[in-house]
């Protein structure tokens, strides 16, 4: 199975799942675009068996392109790992100060936003596809997670998993005026004058949402391959039956 871990130390894990022709579905890890509800299970199976832990420590929402997000606690462990209708509802974001939960988020072209706070046991999973971007779910979290949970933005440790390049995410005037309205997005933004549309890089977007949140530069990590062009890619826009990654992270006790 392929997995990309960017991070795992005695304290923390994260990482990606990567599209693989050897496992079921290619290694598609979402039960809401499946052929087989049985093969994504197996496919989390061994996830969870390379990770470590069970499967029903897995926490996982009913993703709706929101700028909505959850602390997760105790009760939630095990939603929608195996079922869909038990994952968390209308939810693109997840936190939680509990160890040894593994929160996920689905992707296939939209950027994962992971991380988490050493100093406050905290870890986080965002899915921000370009309408969670311009509804600024990523500002939004952190904004409570720094007035509510009092978190310090220099605690903070970020890693973007992979995602829709620029070059491949092409877009026509409605959408690049949402992303211009933003007022930050300014420097991501190419106009191709021959075929009349823009391209716009929504990672380095999200980034920007985390630098204006406080978060130190050097602590946002950004991986740049494009879900579309890699053969290890998941993309939507190149094939509207893909599959998902899932990015994952784990505070170990």
């Amino acid at each position: 199975m392929k997995t990309k871990l960017y991070m795992d130390t005695e304290k923390f894990l994260m990482g990606m799942t990567m599209r693989d022709p050897r496992e079921f579905e290619e290694n598609n890890m979402a039960l809401h675009v499946c052929n087989s509800a049985a093969h994504v299970l197996e496919n989390r199976k061994k996830l969870a068996k390379f990770l470590d832990c069970e499967l029903d420590d897995f926490v996982c929402a009913n993703q709706t392109h929101s700028s909505n997000f959850y602390k997760v606690t105790l009760a939630e462990k095990g939603h929608g790992a195996r079922q869909l209708d038990t994952a968390i509802a209308h939810t693109d974001a997840l936190y939680t100060y509990e160890p040894n939960l593994v929160l996920c988020s689905f992707t296939a072209d939209c950027v994962p936003v992971i991380f988490y706070n050493e100093a406050k046991g905290l870890i986080g999973a965002i899915h921000s596809g370009w309408q969670g971007t311009v509804k600024e779910i990523t500002s939004k979290l952190f904004q409570h997670l720094i007035e509510v949970e009092k978190c310090e933005p220099k605690d903070f440790h970020i890693q973007m998993g992979a995602a829709l390049s620029q070059e491949k995410f092409e877009v026509d005037e409605d959408v690049y005026v949402k992303f211009k309205n933003l007022g930050y997005a300014d420097d991501f933004i190419h106009y191709n004058e021959q075929t009349r549309k823009y391209h716009i890089d929504n990672q380095l977007t999200v980034k920007k949402q985390c630098e204006l949140a406080g978060i130190p530069e050097k602590q946002i990590a950004v991986d740049r391959t494009c879900t579309y062009l890699s053969p290890e890619g998941f993309s939507y826009r190149q094939d509207k039956n893909a599959g998902r990654h899932m990015s994952f992270i784990m505070r170990k006790k």
